[in-house]
């Protein structure tokens, strides 16, 4: 069974080329880190702890997706991460 991918379905919506969805959608993504950094600057009844947890996860997904479906296909970066973040984690 194929799942459409966000730039399958923006092809569709929008009537564009792969190359225009992957420019919008990329811009999207750039609005959002903006959005979600200045957010973090303004003070909130939300513990920091829980706000550094999800902002940790968006980095995370940001990084798996970045240069594909690395989470799908498990490409040279993936594996390199992994251990980095799982194995051999940066003491604290």
């Amino acid at each position: 069974m194929h799942v459409p991918s966000s730039v399958e379905c923006y092809m569709k919506q929008c009537g564009v080329i792969k190359e225009e969805a992957y420019d919008e959608l990329n811009k999207q993504l750039v609005k959002a880190w903006k959005d979600i950094n200045e957010e973090g600057l303004i003070p909130t009844h939300v513990p920091m702890p829980v706000i550094i947890r999800a902002l940790n996860f968006t980095h995370v997904e940001d990084i798996v997706y970045q240069d594909g479906y690395d989470y799908t296909h498990v490409g040279k970066m993936m594996k390199h991460l992994i251990p980095l973040m799982l194995i051999d984690p940066l003491p604290i």
